[in-house]
């Protein structure tokens, strides 16, 4: 029998709470990744079925000067009423599922000398039933306050839109509650990094004791 030296992560936290930076991290230590995020935004660019789908779905408020999807204008929509989110995330989550189902048909076949892993970075990872597909769920956490400062300082959101984007998500502890292993995004960037250092050393250890 074969031993299979392929381990998937699947990697969630709500917004702005450093999901980011463990994939940058991951990515720089050899990891395949897949963002689900990037996706999305790829998926919404000027002549894709996605972004004409949004566009008509939504309206032509929601399209820049440039052409492009204003994603503030949109989150203004959708972040403040669930079922316009919802009938967003139906224009958007097949393709996306699409996406990732090509991104881990394509992985190599890892080997006892050259594990292969690799980590699915998705918001609504466990809503999505991806756990089923992955070794390990990592879910990252940061205090809410954090949350909100993050928010207005990276994307110029006012305190108030904020709060709405993070109101309109899953409490982070229904995501704990199915996590493998909980990164406490609560000090510096060294810190982070080094909490993902160390998770990832214990799954080559893992592999190595196939």
């Amino acid at each position: 029998m074969s031993t299979n030296y392929n381990y998937i992560i699947g990697l969630t936290g709500n917004i702005a709470c450093g999901k980011s930076v463990v994939v940058q991290t991951l990515a720089a230590l050899g990891v395949h990744t897949c963002d689900a995020d990037a996706v999305t935004r790829t998926l919404q660019q000027p002549g894709q079925a996605v972004y004409h789908a949004i566009v008509a779905a939504f309206g032509p408020t929601i399209v820049a000067p440039d052409g492009s999807i204003d994603r503030r204008a949109l989150g203004s929509i959708v972040f403040a009423d669930p079922v316009q989110l919802k009938r967003l995330e139906q224009l958007i989550h097949p393709a996306v599922r699409q996406h990732i189902l090509q991104f881990l048909a394509a992985l190599p076949q890892g080997t006892a000398d050259a594990p292969t892993i690799a980590v699915i970075d998705a918001i609504k990872l466990i809503e999505s039933g991806w756990p089923a597909h992955c070794n390990t769920v990592w879910v990252v956490t940061a205090p809410r306050a954090t949350q909100i400062t993050r928010l207005m300082q990276t994307r110029g959101l006012t305190e108030a839109e904020a709060i709405i984007r993070i109101d309109a998500q899953s409490p982070q502890a229904d995501k704990v509650a199915q996590a493998h292993h909980v990164f406490a995004n609560t000090g510096t960037l060294a810190s982070l990094q080094q909490q993902v250092h160390v998770a990832l050393d214990g799954i080559y250890a893992e592999l190595a004791s196939r």
